[in-house]
């Protein structure tokens, strides 16, 4: 899966905005990436039963390209352990996170 087509952070509401060349779209929200992390301590949480608990009014505070894979997600929180490949977010973009 190619990087997307448009990447825009809307850093007044905290949401990513993605579009691919196959015509696919999503905007995703701060919390809704915070969530869906797939860093291995989030992973972990997850097999353990434990969803990621988002504090209330999470941001994204950097975003960070990893080559031509994706990005790194920097959040208020200040978890920074995730990267997001295209193809997952490309995935999100199919049933969008919250």
């Amino acid at each position: 899966m190619a990087a997307p087509t448009e990447i825009v952070w809307h850093q007044a509401s905290g949401a990513l905005s993605l579009a691919w060349a196959d015509g696919r779209e999503a905007r995703l929200t701060a919390a809704g990436l915070r969530a869906a992390c797939k860093c291995a301590a989030c992973e972990q949480r997850r097999r353990d039963g434990r969803p990621t608990a988002v504090p209330a009014g999470t941001a994204l505070t950097a975003i960070h390209p990893v080559g031509e894979m994706g990005v790194q997600l920097v959040f208020s929180d200040g978890h920074d352990r995730g990267i997001y490949p295209w193809p997952y977010l490309h995935q999100l973009a199919l049933e969008p996170c919250a």
